[in-house]
């Protein structure tokens, strides 16, 4: 009874701190409603399509033509200009106008006719690689398509459609896109984002609520009884609080816009408790840090991007090198970004997912470990 009454005491002194303190409501509640939306709305088309390019023809005959138009015929390229001379494309590309420019070389129609390799110049802006990946496919699509009506017409002249398709393409194939069928970014991107977006917005509303307390207390963390009782308290009051936010993410979001949710809610409610018990030990244990509101901005902010590459989500995990992979586990969004990426594109049981909910559980013994010793070596000062 007595530890009820301590837990339900540092959970009622959380919820007057919160409810009073606007900073903080922002963060745990109006930003984990908010930026999901905004990050799937701008991500909602997917793909980039019609990326603008420019064209220098230098050949000027039927095929560089036909070569252009299978070009802008595919969904991600649109022709914006023809240009006479290089400079002029070079210049739509420094305002912006266009992303990528076609040369095509004044010996491309000869070079075909006498059976001799020929080349087509493709240069693109690479400080958007979305842009350098749509022009690449369509020029590579167009070129292949030219290619296989070269080999039909100059090696088997007279011959039947069936004859004609199969020396096109003697091996045919099927390319299927696992867990991402339309290969569009917000399926890839969002899912991740929502889960690091649980993890900072916790750090930064238990930051703020340490940073608010040791203000009110000249800089002192105020003692305590029992610092069990008050990481437990803390974590009662932001658990359901987030719960809520992990499955509005999940239903509203994720289905408002048909993104991929092969996953059941059984499976996701047993994965994201583990995992937002996780943010919340880490959280007070980092708000340790934290001696004004101000300063959880500057430890936590800027973490953001960073988790995302060291998650191994943006950045393939086999290229990341073994101590930043060993830094990337001190997170719960590592585990969280992979784990939850799997159970909504990949439909995967917690079976599939037991290394990262393992990880998960550790993290929330050691951090209730530090938080607890922490919070009991502070109360003594």
């Amino acid at each position: 009874m007595k530890w009820t009454k301590k837990i339900l005491g540092v959970w009622l002194d959380e919820l007057r701190l919160v409810s009073h303190d606007v900073g903080i409501i922002i963060f745990v509640v109006l930003v984990p409603l908010l930026y999901p939306l905004l990050y799937a709305y701008i991500y909602n088309n997917e793909q980039v399509r019609e990326i603008p390019f420019a064209l220098v023809d230098d050949s000027h005959s039927a095929q560089s033509r036909d070569f252009v138009r299978k070009v802008d015929a595919a969904p991600t390229a649109a022709l914006y200009a023809s240009c006479l001379s290089m400079g002029e494309a070079e210049e739509l590309m420094k305002r912006r106008e266009v992303y990528g420019i076609i040369h095509i070389p004044a010996s491309f129609a000869r070079d075909l006719s006498r059976g001799d390799q020929t080349t087509v110049g493709l240069y693109c802006d690479m400080s958007t690689m979305l842009y350098y990946k749509g022009l690449l496919m369509a020029a590579s699509s167009a070129s292949l398509e030219v290619n296989r009506g070269i080999k039909v017409g100059k090696f088997l002249p007279g011959s039947t459609d069936r004859q004609d398709a199969v020396t096109a393409m003697p091996v045919t194939y099927d390319s299927v896109a696992l867990y991402n069928p339309q290969s569009g970014f917000a399926s890839y991107l969002i899912p991740p984002v929502l889960m690091l977006i649980i993890q900072q917005t916790l750090l930064l509303g238990i930051g703020m609520s340490m940073g608010s307390t040791r203000e009110r207390n000249g800089g002192r963390v105020p003692a305590q009884d029992s610092a069990i009782s008050v990481v437990v308290g803390k974590t009662l009051f932001y658990l359901p609080l987030y719960l809520v936010s992990a499955v509005y993410m999940f239903v509203v979001v994720t289905g408002g816009f048909s993104l991929l949710q092969l996953g059941d809610y059984t499976t996701f409610l047993a994965f994201i408790v583990p995992y937002i018990v996780a943010c919340i030990m880490l959280g007070i244990t980092l708000s340790m840090l934290v001696y004004r509101r101000e300063d959880c901005i500057m430890l936590f902010v800027f973490m953001s991007v960073p988790l995302l590459f060291l998650s191994g989500i943006s950045w393939p995990g086999s290229a990341i090198p073994d101590v930043w992979k060993y830094v990337s586990w001190l997170f719960p969004s590592t585990f969280g970004m992979n784990g939850y990426m799997r159970i909504t594109s990949m439909g995967a049981s917690l079976t599939d997912v037991s290394a990262e909910l393992t990880a998960l559980l550790a993290q929330i013994a050691a951090y209730f470990a530090t938080a607890t010793l922490l919070y009991t070596l502070r109360g003594k000062r």
